[in-house]
């Protein structure tokens, strides 16, 4: 499997990001997570680069058509701490995709717009906008997307939260047995070229 190099210039970018937003300090954390680091390449080779940074988890992760065993805790953006999951491709085992998430108890709109206005800062308007209101058929689930294409990935920025209306999907409203439906998620994922449609979701895919 060909491995294809991150561009260089999209270090200099997101230290620039964090310096603008938290410090230079915390501009190498996030870089760090990118510089040197190969798609296609192994959880052992991503253990050896970073050592004792990475953490391995002691039972992987699914998304779906991957899978994490390697993460990196307090990585940040926009002064927003993060957490990176290296995504491995489950027919290859080498690197597809990485992913920065906030902890589901920290969500709100603030820490959203603290990270797209770093975004924005580094590359400029998104090149796409996708929203869905919140419904029944998506759990009352409110979700907004913003896509980039810069230097040879796609970063996509993602936001998902559940409206007031949810508390619909609980048994005669009761919220003290936890939440009904959905929960809430931010996330910002870098793909390589090819890895990511670019794309607004299908209605409903949610």
């Amino acid at each position: 499997m060909r491995r294809i190099p991150l561009h260089r210039s999209t270090f200099a970018l997101l230290a620039l990001v964090l310096c603008l937003f938290g410090g230079i300090a915390r501009a190498q954390d996030i870089a760090a997570v990118w510089q040197g680091t190969q798609w296609g390449e192994s959880s052992r080779a991503l253990l050896a680069h970073f050592g004792g940074r990475a953490t391995v988890l002691p039972r992987p992760l699914d998304f779906g058509d991957s899978y994490a065993d390697l993460v990196l805790r307090d990585v940040t953006l926009g002064g927003v701490p993060l957490i990176a999951y290296f995504q491995m491709d489950k027919r290859t085992g080498g690197l597809k995709r990485i992913q920065f998430e906030r902890p589901r108890h920290g969500i709100n709109p603030p820490v959203f717009r603290a990270i797209l206005a770093a975004l924005a800062s580094a590359y400029g308007a998104p090149d796409l906008m996708c929203g869905i209101r919140p419904g029944p058929a998506g759990g009352y689930q409110t979700a907004a997307d913003r896509i980039w294409q810069r230097h040879g990935v796609v970063i996509r920025a993602v936001f998902r939260g559940t409206s007031l209306e949810a508390v619909e999907g609980c048994l005669g409203g009761d919220l003290t047995s936890g939440p009904c439906g959905l929960t809430a998620q931010l996330l910002v994922r870098i793909s390589p070229p090819g890895g990511d449609a670019a794309s607004c979701p299908a209605p409903g895919a949610r």
